[in-house]
């Protein structure tokens, strides 16, 4: 038997609401600290809810531009529940082979609700 340890995520940035003396904070889903995901680092990304029920899991060679794609993209898995994401969790993981094995465990060891690849628990 393998055993395997989801790794604790590197970073985490979550949804900031406007507050009444500013207008919109951001066009990116409330999202302001883009600037802190790594741009050349490879790694994991999870898409949480206010509830912290994992809603989709990814993977990407250059994390923040695809995290952006998420939210641009009109293909991404989560186009329709956008304005449902409240956090963003990074996991570094350099080695492409290391994050799609931890994409797929992560996937069917937390039951993600919008990933449709990879899920064996159905």
């Amino acid at each position: 038997m393998i055993k395997i340890e989801i790794p604790e995520p590197n970073l985490v940035i979550t949804k900031k609401q406007p507050d009444q003396s500013s207008s919109v904070i951001s066009n990116d889903y409330g999202f302001v600290d883009y600037h802190k995901i790594p741009r050349d680092k490879g790694g994991l990304i999870l898409f949480l809810d206010a509830d912290e029920n994992l809603m989709f899991v990814g993977k990407a060679r250059k994390l923040r531009q695809r995290v952006k794609k998420h939210f641009e993209d009109n293909v991404s898995p989560i186009k329709k529940y956008r304005d449902d994401v409240y956090k963003i969790a990074i996991i570094l993981v350099e080695d492409a082979m290391e994050r799609e094995i931890y994409e797929t465990y992560i996937i069917n060891t937390l039951h993600a609700e919008y990933n449709i690849d990879k899920v064996f628990y159905k």
